[in-house]
């Protein structure tokens, strides 16, 4: 490395120094990683934005709601046809051949909104796909290219990327919206090409494979399918259960907040101003969701990780959740339930979101590339599905905003224990590889003296 490289390392870490504690051989990685998931956020708002007004506009509210359902179908086959791609090459044909796929669908896409081709239905079931796997195949090559002393401290930073990136592409895109959808799906394919950039960059730059990852890159990734490694996979379900419950009960805490916001409307008797009037809650809702979320990965994830540990972390979004549905359930008031599910959101969005990531740095390369895609891809949407079943029957029955509540508080108790199973497992994966790191490093001591 040239002197010009060591100082620019130093440097990066210096300035990474106020957020975690960041060597400066790992700083130029860390910082590119961050930048790639950055983009890969600012290009699903980009697709997000070009979404909800095709689904709206030509199709409504109803077939919106409904096709998560035909999301959680399409997932299930996108994840069969995966795990086949993924049996024949390695990771990083793996990783980058489904980025340029993805790019060369938005490419197609674009053409077809362009010539006034009716694409809302296919482009907002395309978009759940493409949400869950490109960040799920990027926190997969994270995990695999650290070792889990080293996630531990880079992962809240990279999760700043993350974090801005939904910020930075909300932003972008009511700059972009006037030229129509085409122009996001173009700007996103965009952007989907500089990761790949990026990635193979970063690649280029590993000067071994992580040790908990000793394949090389051209060797497949798997020899089974996604669920057939699901059901013999402990780890894998505990984290597939956990995914499904925290979405589940996520999901139903955005339809309490719905139902109490139009309920105010309907009471003040705002009709003719509604539209004005809802925009303008959810755009202070999800600025404080977004806000607390970077604060949260820049000062405290970091220190959370790397003082009380992963399985830790993972006990702050129940119990921050659980005390929030109290709050429901005693006082159903839209100003404590927007406080509730921003703090809800927040932490998901930070504490959660990076400690769940950190849970694949103990697990083996398929587990991290074919079963994570399994578990945030199928499991995530699954998890709403649920949430949707839940929400059809209680209006059948007219049940009260408390009821969903209680419903939560319910899942939340099952979510606690399944924390602690996961825990388990995580502790037990933890001991042996520090184990086999400790006998591989006894083997070498000979050789080097």
């Amino acid at each position: 490395m040239t002197t010009k490289e060591s100082r620019i390392d130093r440097a990066l870490s210096l300035l990474l120094r106020p957020f975690a504690r960041i060597e400066p051989a790992e700083a130029l990685n860390a910082v590119v990683l961050t930048l790639t998931v950055f983009l890969l956020l600012t290009a699903y708002y980009l697709l997000k934005t070009a979404r909800e007004p095709l689904i709206l506009l030509h199709g409504g509210a109803e077939v919106k709601s409904y096709a998560a359902a035909g999301q959680a179908l399409l997932l299930l086959g996108f994840v069969q046809l995966y795990s086949a791609v993924a049996r024949r090459v390695g990771r990083m044909r793996l990783l980058l051949g489904v980025y340029v796929f993805f790019a060369a669908n938005l490419l197609v896409f674009a053409a077809l909104a362009s010539a006034g081709v009716a694409v809302a239905i296919p482009f907002y079931l395309w978009v759940g796909v493409y949400n869950y796997t490109s960040i799920a195949q990027f926190w997969g090559y994270a995990s695999d290219v650290y070792t889990p002393e080293q996630g531990k401290r880079m992962f809240s930073v990279i999760g700043v990327g993350s974090s801005l990136g939904a910020v930075a592409g909300a932003h972008l895109a009511k700059l972009v919206v006037p030229l129509g959808p085409q122009a996001l799906m173009l700007g996103a394919a965009i952007l989907l090409g500089v990761c790949c950039g990026l990635l193979i960059w970063v690649n280029s730059r590993l000067d071994t494979p992580a040790p908990v990852s000793p394949q090389k890159d051209s060797e497949p990734l798997s020899h089974e399918s996604a669920f057939s490694l699901l059901m013999r996979d402990k780890f894998l379900i505990l984290i597939a259960v956990l995914t499904l419950l925290i979405n589940w009960c996520n999901s139903t805490g955005e339809y309490i907040l719905d139902r109490t916001l139009l309920a105010a409307v309907a009471g003040n008797g705002q009709h003719g101003d509604a539209m004005t009037f809802v925009g303008q809650f959810k755009a202070e809702y999800f600025e404080w969701v977004n806000v607390a979320g970077v604060v949260l990965q820049l000062f405290a994830v970091s220190r959370i990780l790397d003082k009380l540990g992963v399985r830790a972390a993972l006990f702050f979004l129940p119990v921050i959740a659980f005390a929030g549905y109290t709050v429901m359930l005693v006082a159903p008031i839209l100003s404590l339930i927007r406080l509730a599910k921003a703090a809800e959101n927040s932490i998901d969005y930070s504490v959660q979101n990076t400690a769940r990531q950190a849970l694949y740095l103990v697990a083996t390369r398929v587990e991290k590339y074919v079963g994570k895609i399994a578990v945030d891809s199928f499991f995530v949407r699954f998890g709403d599905v649920l949430s949707a079943v839940v929400v059809y029957a209680g209006s059948k029955l007219a049940l009260p905003t408390q009821v969903f509540a209680g419903i939560n508080l319910v899942l939340i108790l099952v979510w606690l224990f399944v924390v602690v199973l996961v825990g388990r497992e995580h502790r037990r994966r933890s001991e042996e590889l520090e184990k086999e790191t400790s006998h591989a490093g006894a083997q070498l001591s000979p050789a080097t003296t």
